[in-house]
C-alpha cells in the first residue's frame, strides 16, 4: 500500500492541475479547434477562387509568364515554375496546406500559445484578399525580368524603389529571397549564410552572384513577404530558422567589432495599393518566434472582433466546410 502512495499522489496532483485549468477557463484548445475548422473552409474557398480565376494577381501571373515565355523561350522552365503560384500546386499554397496539417499535432509546437498563434496566422494567410497581395511578389519578379515591358503590381517602379531605398535589390527573383517557400539560408564553407534556391528556382542564380545574408540584409529591396506578409506566411519553425541565421551573422559581426542589424529592422519603401487585411498587418520584425519567446507571441487577431465577423462570412461562403 505504501508503495502505491507516490503514484496516487501524482494522480491527485494531475487531477488538481486539470481542475485548476478548467476553473481558470483555459479555452485555447477550443480556439485552436475553431480556427482549424474555419481555416479548412478558407483553404477550400481559396482553392476554388484560384481555380475559377477570381484572384487578380493570380491571373496576371499566368498572363505575365505566358507573355515572357514567348519572348524569351529559354526562360520557359523557370516561368512555368513561377506560374504554379497562380494555382494550388505552387509553393505558397502548398506551404499553407502543410502548416494546416501540422497544426493538428501539438508536438509540433513549444506550447499552446505558439500553436494558437500559428492557427490564427494560417487562418488569416488563407484569406483571398491577403493571398492575392502575397502573389504580387512572383508577379513583380516576372515584371522585372521583362525589363519594364510588363508593369509591376501593388508596388512602385523598380527605379523609384531603388531611389527610395538606396538599393537596386538583389537581381532577378529578389522579391522571393528570404521567403522560405522558395529557398533557404545555408552556411557555406566559410560559415557565411548564402541563399539557396529550391529546385527550378535555382535558375535565378544565372542572373546574379550568390546572395549573402549579410549584404542582402543591408541592401535588400522591397517585397510583400519581407515587408508586410512575413508575420503570417512564416511557420514557427521557419521563423526560428530565420532567427538563428540572424543570430549567427550578428555573432560573427560582433566578434569583428562591427554592428549588424536585422534585415527586418527597417521596412523598405515600395508598396502602393494593399488590401485592408494587409494594411493592418503587424511590423515584420515581430514575426520572430523562438522557443524562448513563443509564449509571448500572439497574433494581433487573438482578441479582434473581426475574427467573429470573418468567421461568419467564411462559413456562409463555403458550403463544403465541416
Amino acid at each position: 500500500m505504501v508503495g502505491h502512495l507516490p503514484r496516487v499522489l501524482t494522480l491527485i496532483t494531475v487531477m488538481i492541475v486539470a481542475l485548476a485549468l478548467s476553473a481558470c477557463g483555459d479555452d485555447r484548445p477550443e480556439q485552436i479547434a475553431k480556427y482549424q475548422q474555419l481555416t479548412q473552409q478558407r483553404l477550400e474557398l481559396l482553392a476554388t477562387s484560384l481555380k475559377d480565376d477570381q484572384l487578380r494577381n493570380a491571373n496576371l501571373l499566368k498572363q505575365y509568364t505566358s507573355i515572357l515565355a514567348k519572348r524569351q523561350p529559354d526562360l520557359t522552365p523557370l516561368l512555368d515554375e513561377l506560374a504554379k503560384d497562380a494555382g494550388t500546386d505552387g509553393p505558397m499554397f502548398q506551404s499553407l496546406t502543410r502548416r494546416y496539417k501540422d497544426l493538428s499535432n501539438s508536438a509540433n509546437f513549444v506550447d499552446l500559445d505558439q500553436q494558437l498563434a500559428e492557427a490564427q496566422n494560417i487562418y488569416q494567410a488563407a484569406d483571398t484578399s491577403l493571398y492575392n497581395d502575397m502573389l504580387s511578389d512572383p508577379v513583380n519578379v516576372v515584371a522585372d525580368m521583362s525589363k519594364g515591358q510588363l508593369a509591376r503590381v501593388n508596388a512602385i517602379s523598380r527605379e523609384a524603389e531603388a531611389l527610395a531605398n538606396g538599393t537596386d535589390g538583389s537581381g532577378a527573383g529578389s522579391q522571393l529571397v528570404g521567403n522560405p517557400a522558395y529557398g533557404s539560408w545555408q552556411n557555406n564553407s566559410s560559415g557565411m549564410s548564402i541563399w539557396a534556391w529550391y529546385g527550378m528556382y535555382a535558375m535565378f542564380s544565372n542572373f546574379s552572384r550568390p546572395i549573402g545574408y549579410d549584404s542582402w540584409s543591408n541592401r535588400r529591396g522591397y517585397s510583400y513577404y519581407n515587408d508586410v506578409g512575413r508575420y503570417r506566411y512564416t511557420s514557427p519553425k521557419q521563423a526560428t530558422s530565420q532567427a538563428k541565421t540572424f543570430e549567427q551573422t550578428k555573432k560573427r559581426f560582433d566578434s569583428q567589432g562591427k554592428r549588424f542589424d536585422s534585415p527586418y529592422a527597417k521596412t523598405r519603401t515600395g508598396s502602393t495599393t494593399l488590401s485592408r487585411q494587409s494594411a493592418s498587418a503587424p511590423k515584420p520584425s515581430s514575426t520572430t518566434r523562438t522557443a524562448s519567446s513563443s509564449s509571448k507571441f500572439r497574433s494581433n487577431y487573438s482578441k479582434d472582433s473581426s475574427f467573429r465577423n470573418s468567421s461568419s462570412r467564411t462559413s456562409r461562403g463555403v458550403s463544403r466546410g465541416k
